[in-house]
């Protein structure tokens, strides 16, 4: 009984990833599909590059919400009795199904987005202040470049390193999903990588690509 309920949670987290937030709000609000436009990718920065901040700002919010949530209400789906090593373990994987739930809603054909904001969430939940870092590195690097995909790989890149050497966390757990993030972000942004390395990426802050 005890692992149906915990494998409920799980898909209850999925389920709650898998919410479009950007296809919903492009077609109820603005009659657009912002995966036929722009990068074709359903996440907050191209619901922005297409529909602008009013649009993504919601988005972007509901998605690292998402993450947060996926992990926040896995205590009430985990057994009793459990020690903490053990629930870590659990609202890890919680937390991984609202991303693939994400990056593969069922509420939208399978079609997502790159579940940046999503594991954002999820981070805050588990991780809390080192987050932080990643956050501001993203920032700083957005800010210089005008690239979200490259500010998200050098926030993502940097996470095990702020989680181990400066926060020194030693859950391997913890430490694994830190590592786990990180070439998550490298696998989600390989065609923005090939992008970048050919000059062709498009800046969300400063206009489209550089000619």
């Amino acid at each position: 009984m005890e692992t149906i309920v915990l494998v409920t949670g799980f898909v209850v987290a999925y389920l709650i990833g898998s919410i479009p937030t950007a296809v919903w709000v492009g077609k109820w609000f603005y009659n657009t599909d912002v995966r036929e436009k722009g990068s074709g990718n359903a996440g907050a920065t191209n619901t922005i590059r297409v529909l602008g901040l009013k649009a993504g700002i919601p988005v972007i919010i509901i998605d690292i919400l998402k993450g947060w949530f996926a992990v926040w209400m896995m205590r009430y789906f985990i057994p009793p009795g459990w020690d903490k090593d053990m629930v870590i373990y659990a609202e890890i994987v919680a937390g991984i199904m609202a991303v693939i739930g994400h990056t593969l809603p069922v509420y939208a054909g399978f079609r997502g987005g790159k579940g940046v904001a999503t594991l954002l969430g999820m981070g805050i939940a588990l991780y809390g202040w080192p987050v932080l870092i990643s956050v501001v590195v993203f920032a700083v690097v957005l800010l210089a470049t005008g690239y979200v995909s490259l500010g998200s790989i050098f926030g993502g890149a940097v996470f095990p390193f702020v989680v181990v050497f400066y926060y020194h966390i030693t859950n391997p757990a913890l430490v694994g999903m830190a590592v786990f993030a990180a070439l998550f972000l490298l696998w989600t942004h390989r065609k923005n990588i090939q992008r970048l390395w050919k000059g062709e990426e498009n800046r969300i802050l400063y206009g489209k690509r550089k000619k």
